[in-house]
């Protein structure tokens, strides 16, 4: 059987998206900390606003790291049990290798946490990116675009997915622990690695999933 042509449309779509997010994540990264910053940080805040604290706790623990590491784990084993082989090792790589590439951005940078307000969670580590963001992008997006490839409900599975990163990243602001340009450049840095790792396994994946 002859191999599909490559879709030069589609190749450049993909590579202006890659270059799309980069230049957003470099925006975060060079003009954070400026006054949109700090306008939208004071706006969304809500530690003067008690009944809003427990809502922003709910989602932040939505997008733990270490939970969502651990959920990956569960999954991958769930997924290794009904027969697929590529599958779980797929999801663990780009997960695990997704965030260890958030963790040495924090390192690299060493933006600090804001300190206008204060955290009404604790954190440990620096700023730049919101390893939340982050993770909970590379998470729940590729759940979806893998777990919903090839059926009618992998735009609503991907539209929910954005929809709870979404809420997960602006829970942080909302915590007093990030800058919304954490946020955005940790959405970017998530999507821009979920795009690049499933373009490289695509094939791999697709048959695993046909098994």
């Amino acid at each position: 059987m002859q191999e599909p042509q490559p879709n030069p449309r589609g190749q450049w779509k993909f590579v202006s998206a890659l270059i799309v997010l980069t230049a957003i994540w470099l925006t975060m990264l060079l003009g954070g900390n400026g006054p949109v910053d700090y306008a939208i940080y004071r706006a969304l805040y809500v530690g003067h606003h008690p009944t809003l604290v427990p809502v922003a706790e709910v989602l932040t623990a939505l997008g733990e790291p270490t939970v969502l590491i651990a959920a990956s784990f569960l999954i991958a084993l769930v997924l290794w049990f009904g027969g697929h082989r590529h599958l779980p090792f797929a999801l663990i790589a780009i997960t695990m290798a997704g965030r260890g590439l958030s963790e040495l951005q924090k390192y690299w940078i060493a933006r600090p946490r804001p300190d206008l307000e204060t955290h009404l969670v604790v954190v440990k580590t620096s700023s730049f990116p919101s390893g939340h963001a982050n993770s909970s992008m590379i998470f729940y997006l590729t759940l979806a675009l893998i777990l919903a490839s090839g059926t009618k409900w992998r735009g609503v599975a991907v539209a929910g997915a954005l929809v709870l990163t979404g809420l997960v990243g602006l829970s942080r602001v909302m915590l007093g622990v990030h800058w919304p340009s954490d946020v955005i450049g940790g959405w970017a840095f998530g999507l821009l690695w979920v795009l690049m790792t499933l373009q490289l396994g695509q094939r791999w994946v697709q048959a695993d999933l046909r098994r």
